[in-house]
Protein backbone atom coordinates (compact mmCIF):
# COMPACT_ATOMS: atom_id res chain seq x y z
CA UNK A 1 0.00 0.00 0.00
CA UNK A 2 1.13 3.23 -1.14
CA UNK A 3 1.40 5.52 2.39
CA UNK A 4 1.48 8.78 0.16
CA UNK A 5 -1.72 8.50 -1.97
CA UNK A 6 -2.58 10.71 -4.33
CA UNK A 7 -4.85 13.89 -2.81
CA UNK A 8 -8.78 13.42 -2.08
CA UNK A 9 -9.40 16.51 -4.77
CA UNK A 10 -9.61 15.36 -7.95
CA UNK A 11 -8.13 18.70 -9.21
CA UNK A 12 -5.73 20.98 -6.91
CA UNK A 13 -5.83 24.70 -9.02
CA UNK A 14 -3.15 26.67 -8.32
CA UNK A 15 -2.76 29.00 -5.44
CA UNK A 16 -4.61 32.11 -6.06
CA UNK A 17 -2.40 34.94 -7.31
CA UNK A 18 -3.75 37.20 -4.33
CA UNK A 19 -1.92 34.61 -2.35
CA UNK A 20 0.99 34.02 -3.67
CA UNK A 21 1.43 38.27 -4.29
CA UNK A 22 1.15 37.97 0.10
CA UNK A 23 3.71 35.50 0.55
CA UNK A 24 5.95 37.43 -2.25
CA UNK A 25 5.75 40.51 -0.32
CA UNK A 26 6.31 38.24 2.94
CA UNK A 27 9.56 37.09 0.96
CA UNK A 28 10.42 40.52 0.91
CA UNK A 29 11.50 41.01 4.35
CA UNK A 30 14.69 42.97 5.18
CA UNK A 31 16.35 40.52 7.44
CA UNK A 32 16.03 37.93 4.45
CA UNK A 33 19.13 37.72 1.92
CA UNK A 34 19.02 34.28 0.63
CA UNK A 35 15.40 33.32 2.01
CA UNK A 36 14.12 35.32 -0.39
CA UNK A 37 11.43 35.44 -3.46
CA UNK A 38 14.32 34.77 -6.08
CA UNK A 39 15.13 31.48 -3.74
CA UNK A 40 10.98 30.41 -4.36
CA UNK A 41 11.56 31.33 -7.99
CA UNK A 42 14.28 29.48 -8.14
CA UNK A 43 12.50 26.20 -6.86
CA UNK A 44 9.44 26.61 -8.78
CA UNK A 45 12.15 26.45 -12.17
CA UNK A 46 13.60 23.50 -10.33
CA UNK A 47 9.61 22.04 -10.24
CA UNK A 48 8.90 23.29 -13.91
CA UNK A 49 12.41 21.86 -15.39
CA UNK A 50 11.73 17.96 -13.47
CA UNK A 51 7.80 17.97 -13.28
CA UNK A 52 7.95 14.79 -15.12
CA UNK A 53 9.11 13.05 -11.90
CA UNK A 54 6.72 14.47 -9.63
CA UNK A 55 3.93 12.33 -8.20
CA UNK A 56 1.52 15.79 -7.28
CA UNK A 57 2.47 18.76 -8.65
CA UNK A 58 0.25 21.20 -6.42
CA UNK A 59 1.64 19.98 -2.87
CA UNK A 60 5.11 20.49 -4.34
CA UNK A 61 4.38 23.83 -5.71
CA UNK A 62 2.10 25.07 -2.32
CA UNK A 63 5.64 23.41 -0.44
CA UNK A 64 8.21 25.49 -2.28
CA UNK A 65 5.64 28.47 -1.91
CA UNK A 66 5.34 28.18 2.03
CA UNK A 67 8.80 25.99 3.17
CA UNK A 68 10.44 29.94 4.09
CA UNK A 69 7.61 31.76 4.53
CA UNK A 70 8.29 32.14 8.53
CA UNK A 71 12.22 32.73 8.44
CA UNK A 72 14.00 34.68 11.37
CA UNK A 73 17.44 33.63 12.45
CA UNK A 74 16.95 33.88 16.09
CA UNK A 75 14.35 31.18 16.48
CA UNK A 76 14.62 27.64 15.84
CA UNK A 77 10.86 26.75 15.03
CA UNK A 78 10.62 28.65 11.78
CA UNK A 79 9.63 25.17 9.88
CA UNK A 80 6.52 24.54 12.54
CA UNK A 81 5.75 28.17 12.15
CA UNK A 82 5.86 28.00 8.24
CA UNK A 83 3.48 24.65 8.15
CA UNK A 84 0.75 26.48 10.57
CA UNK A 85 0.68 29.23 8.05
CA UNK A 86 0.14 26.65 6.02
CA UNK A 87 -2.72 24.69 7.52
CA UNK A 88 -4.72 28.34 8.44
CA UNK A 89 -4.11 29.60 4.48
CA UNK A 90 -4.47 26.44 2.28
CA UNK A 91 -7.75 25.26 4.68
CA UNK A 92 -9.12 28.82 4.28
CA UNK A 93 -8.92 28.28 -0.01
CA UNK A 94 -10.91 24.86 0.42
CA UNK A 95 -8.24 22.90 0.41
CA UNK A 96 -8.95 19.29 1.57
CA UNK A 97 -7.35 18.22 5.14
CA UNK A 98 -5.87 15.60 3.88
CA UNK A 99 -3.97 17.65 1.00
CA UNK A 100 -3.45 20.48 3.40
CA UNK A 101 -1.39 18.24 5.99
CA UNK A 102 0.47 16.70 3.18
CA UNK A 103 1.69 20.21 2.14
CA UNK A 104 2.38 20.86 5.59
CA UNK A 105 4.41 17.62 6.36
CA UNK A 106 6.91 18.36 3.50
CA UNK A 107 7.24 22.11 5.08
CA UNK A 108 8.43 20.29 8.62
CA UNK A 109 10.20 17.93 6.58
CA UNK A 110 12.86 20.99 6.24
CA UNK A 111 13.57 21.28 9.76
CA UNK A 112 15.77 17.95 9.40
CA UNK A 113 15.88 17.51 5.45
CA UNK A 114 14.82 14.11 5.41
CA UNK A 115 11.73 12.39 3.77
CA UNK A 116 10.44 9.38 5.12
CA UNK A 117 11.61 5.97 2.89
CA UNK A 118 9.51 5.89 -0.56
CA UNK A 119 7.77 9.13 -0.36
CA UNK A 120 9.81 10.72 -3.29
CA UNK A 121 7.58 13.83 -3.93
CA UNK A 122 8.86 15.18 -0.31
CA UNK A 123 12.72 13.85 -1.59
CA UNK A 124 12.51 15.79 -4.55
CA UNK A 125 11.15 18.83 -2.88
CA UNK A 126 14.35 18.90 0.26
CA UNK A 127 16.61 18.42 -3.23
CA UNK A 128 15.12 21.33 -4.96
CA UNK A 129 15.73 23.31 -1.56
CA UNK A 130 19.31 22.42 -1.42
CA UNK A 131 20.33 22.45 -5.16
CA UNK A 132 22.00 25.64 -4.38
CA UNK A 133 24.84 23.20 -2.53
CA UNK A 134 25.21 21.95 -6.10
CA UNK A 135 25.51 25.18 -8.04
CA UNK A 136 28.41 26.55 -9.70
CA UNK A 137 31.20 27.73 -7.54
CA UNK A 138 30.52 31.84 -8.10
CA UNK A 139 26.39 31.26 -7.40
CA UNK A 140 27.20 28.98 -4.39
CA UNK A 141 29.32 31.51 -3.02
CA UNK A 142 26.88 34.44 -3.42
CA UNK A 143 24.58 32.06 -1.81
CA UNK A 144 27.29 31.34 1.40
CA UNK A 145 27.93 35.48 1.68
CA UNK A 146 23.63 35.59 1.31
CA UNK A 147 23.82 32.94 4.61
CA UNK A 148 26.06 35.14 6.76
CA UNK A 149 24.25 38.37 6.14
CA UNK A 150 21.01 36.73 7.57
CA UNK A 151 23.34 35.43 10.85
CA UNK A 152 25.01 38.58 10.85
CA UNK A 153 24.07 39.23 14.48
CA UNK A 154 26.35 35.80 15.17
CA UNK A 155 30.00 36.43 16.37
CA UNK A 156 32.74 35.06 13.58
CA UNK A 157 33.55 32.26 15.74
CA UNK A 158 30.22 31.09 16.81
CA UNK A 159 29.52 31.29 13.14
CA UNK A 160 32.12 29.20 12.04
CA UNK A 161 31.74 26.78 14.49
CA UNK A 162 27.91 26.32 13.61
CA UNK A 163 28.44 26.83 9.88
CA UNK A 164 31.01 23.83 10.03
CA UNK A 165 28.84 21.75 11.98
CA UNK A 166 25.99 22.28 9.22
CA UNK A 167 28.29 21.44 6.61
CA UNK A 168 29.79 18.26 8.26
CA UNK A 169 26.22 16.97 8.39
CA UNK A 170 25.57 17.14 4.78
CA UNK A 171 28.92 15.85 3.78
CA UNK A 172 28.54 12.63 6.10
CA UNK A 173 25.33 11.44 4.80
CA UNK A 174 26.02 8.96 2.04
CA UNK A 175 23.74 11.16 -0.56
CA UNK A 176 22.78 14.53 0.11
CA UNK A 177 20.03 14.55 -2.69
CA UNK A 178 17.76 11.12 -2.92
CA UNK A 179 16.10 11.59 -6.49
CA UNK A 180 18.78 9.76 -8.48
CA UNK A 181 17.96 11.94 -11.84
CA UNK A 182 18.79 14.92 -9.24
CA UNK A 183 21.98 13.53 -7.44
CA UNK A 184 23.28 12.77 -11.10
CA UNK A 185 23.64 16.09 -11.45
CA UNK A 186 24.27 17.62 -8.33
CA UNK A 187 26.11 15.08 -5.84
CA UNK A 188 29.21 15.98 -7.04
CA UNK A 189 29.80 19.66 -7.32
CA UNK A 190 27.65 19.90 -3.89
CA UNK A 191 30.56 18.12 -2.19
CA UNK A 192 33.02 20.00 -3.77
CA UNK A 193 31.49 23.60 -2.92
CA UNK A 194 30.64 22.17 0.73
CA UNK A 195 34.80 20.98 1.58
CA UNK A 196 35.58 24.43 -0.21
CA UNK A 197 33.80 26.50 2.17
CA UNK A 198 35.24 24.24 4.88
CA UNK A 199 38.52 25.46 3.69
CA UNK A 200 37.68 28.66 3.95
CA UNK A 201 35.91 28.74 7.55
CA UNK A 202 39.46 27.15 8.81
CA UNK A 203 38.02 23.99 9.11
CA UNK A 204 39.94 20.39 7.81
CA UNK A 205 37.74 19.13 4.52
Amino acid sequence: MNPFPAPMNDFLAPLPAALTSNLAARYAEPHRHYHTLAHVQALLRHLDTHRALVRQPAHVEAAIWYHDVVYDTHRSDNEICSADVVRFELMSIGWLGVDVERVAGMVEATQHHRAAEGDTDTQLFLDFDLSVLGAAPAVYDTYRDAIRAEFSWVPEADYRAGRTKVLRSFLDRPAIYRTPALAALWEAPARANLQRELVALGAPA
